[in-house]
C-alpha cells in the first residue's frame, strides 16, 4: 500500500541518496502532471533541507499526444529555446537535477515514427550542451519513476487501474529499498557491494567481453584506461550521488571500432513512447550493419539513423539475473527499471568519466581513444539466466565473468 509515509521515505531517499541536495542549492526537477502530488512530497522536503529553489518542469502524456498528433512538423522539429536558457541557467548555476520518469510506454505507438525521431533529435541538439553537464557528472542528478495510470496497467494488464497503480508502488518499493526501515542506510550497502564488483572488474583489465547466449555471439573490445563504475557516483565538486534508481549495474565503455557480431533483444526497449521488441543487431568493426525488429523496426531504423555514432555502442552493463528486478519477474517497459533486470549495452554516446581522464577531454581527444559520441544514448536490454560472459585478459588468457546469467567471479568476497 503506498502511504504517506512511503512516499515521504521514497521523497527522501531520491533528495539525499539520489541528487544528495546540498544547503543553499537549486533543484529542478523534471515530472509527470499526473505525480503532482508526490513531487510536491518532494518540492517541500527540499525546501526543508535547504534548497534555494525548487523548479518544476511538468509533464503530461494526454498533451505531448495532442502536440504530435496535430502540430506541423516545424513544430514537431523546433526545440524552444527558452527551454536551452532554462536548463542552462539551471546547471551553470550548479543545480541539482532529479527526472521522474513515468511515460505511457505505448503513448506514441500510432504516431508517425519519423516525426517522433525528428524531435528526439531536435531536442538532442539543443539540449547537447546540458548533456555535458550530466553525463560528466559536473552536477548532480538522478532518475527515478513513480506509478502512473496507463504505466501500471501495462505491467499490470489484468487489473483495474487503481489496482494496477498500487501493485506498481509496491514493486517500485521494494526494488528501490524504500520497504526497509532505513532506505538511505539501506543504499550505502548495496552502494558498496556495487563498488566492490567494480573494483575487482578495474583491477582486471580486460581487452575484450566476449557475450553468447540464444542469438548473441558478440565480442566488445573495451578501450586501454576503461574504468568500470556503478551505483555512486562523485560530482566534479565531490559531491556523492546516484545518478539511477534503481540500479544494479557496473558498467563501462566499449572501444567504438572494437565490437563485431550479432546480439539479440532479451526485453521490450520503450523508446520515446513506442516499443521495440524481439530485436537483433549484427555489428562490423563497431558499426550497426544490419537489424531486424519483430516488433517496432521502423522506429529502431530511425534511432540508428539519428547519427552517425548511433550505429555503434556507448556502454556494457553487467547486471546479475538474481537483481530484485529481474527477481521480481516483471516486464516495466520502463528501461529504468529493466536496465536493472538485465545486462545491456547503449547505442550512442559513451560516458566520458568511464575513461581514465576522459572528462577533460576534447571531442578529438575522446574519439582518439575509441570513445563513441552520439545526441543519443539508448539502453537495451540482452541479459538472461542463459547468458555467458568471458572476459580477455592483456595476456591473451580468457577466464568466466558471467555463467548462466550470474558472476562467475567473486564479486560478494564469499
Amino acid at each position: 500500500m503506498a502511504d504517506q509515509k512511503m512516499k515521504d521515505k521514497y521523497a527522501e531517499l531520491a533528495l539525499r541518496t539520489g541528487v544528495n541536495l546540498q544547503n543553499n542549492q537549486a533543484l529542478m526537477i523534471n515530472a509527470p502532471i499526473e505525480g503532482a502530488d508526490f513531487t510536491k512530497i518532494v518540492a517541500r522536503k527540499a525546501y526543508e533541507m535547504g534548497a534555494k529553489d525548487v523548479h518544476i518542469n511538468w509533464v503530461d502524456d494526454e498533451l505531448t499526444l495532442l502536440k504530435y498528433e496535430n502540430a506541423p512538423d516545424e513544430v514537431i522539429g523546433n526545440f524552444p529555446e527558452w527551454k536551452i536558457k532554462l536548463h542552462d541557467t539551471y546547471a551553470e548555476d550548479g543545480a541539482a537535477v532529479l527526472s521522474i520518469r513515468s511515460t505511457n510506454p505505448d503513448l506514441l505507438k500510432d504516431i508517425d515514427s519519423s516525426r517522433i525521431a525528428m524531435a528526439n533529435k531536435a531536442g538532442a541538439e539543443a539540449m547537447k550542451n546540458f548533456r555535458q553537464y550530466t553525463m560528466n557528472d559536473r552536477i548532480t542528478w538522478s532518475i527515478i519513476s513513480i506509478p502512473t495510470g496507463d504505466w501500471a496497467q501495462k505491467v499490470f494488464p489484468d487489473k483495474s487501474k487503481d489496482d494496477a497503480v498500487e501493485s506498481l508502488w509496491d514493486a517500485i518499493a521494494k526494488i528501490v529499498r524504500v520497504d526497509q526501515d532505513n532506505p538511505v542506510a539501506a543504499w550505502e550497502a548495496h552502494n558498496e557491494t556495487l563498488k566492490t564488483a567494480r573494483e575487482i572488474l578495474n583491477k582486471k583489465k580486460y581487452q575484450k567481453l566476449v557475450f553468447k547466449a540464444p542469438g548473441t555471439d558478440l565480442e566488445i573490445e573495451l578501450p586501454k584506461g576503461h574504468i568500470w563504475k556503478g551505483g555512486s557516483a562523485v560530482s566534479e565538486k565531490g559531491t556523492t550521488f546516484n545518478p539511477n534508481m534503481p540500479t544494479e549495474e557496473v558498467f563501462s565503455l566499449p572501444h567504438k571500432y572494437g565490437v563485431n557480431g550479432t546480439v539479440t533483444s532479451t526485453k521490450p526497449l520503450n523508446y520515446s513512447g513506442s516499443v521495440i521488441d524481439n530485436f537483433s543487431l549484427t555489428f562490423k568493426d563497431g558499426k550497426v550493419t544490419d537489424y531486424q525488429a519483430e516488433q517496432g523496426e521502423d522506429t529502431l531504423k530511425h534511432l540508428l539513423e539519428t547519427d552517425e555514432g548511433a550505429q555503434r555502442l556507448g556502454e556494457v552493463a553487467l547486471v546479475p539475473h538474481e537483481s530484485p528486478v529481474s527477481q521480481s519477474g516483471l516486464i516495466f517497459y520502463n528501461t529504468l527499471f529493466d536496465e536493472n533486470a538485465s545486462c545491456h549495452i547503449a547505442l550512442g554516446k559513451a560516458y566520458p568519466t568511464n575513461l581514465e581522464g576522459g572528462a577533460q577531454m576534447d571531442d578529438e581527444t575522446l574519439d582518439k581513444h575509441g570513445v563513441n559520441d552520439s545526441l543519443t544514448h539508448v539502453d537495451f536490454m540482452i541479459g538472461s539466466e542463459k547468458l555467458d560472459i568471458d572476459g580477455v585478459l592483456e595476456d591473451g588468457t580468457t577466464e568466466a565473468v558471467f555463467r548462466n546469467g550470474t558472476w562467475a567471479l567473486n564479486v560478494k568476497g564469499e
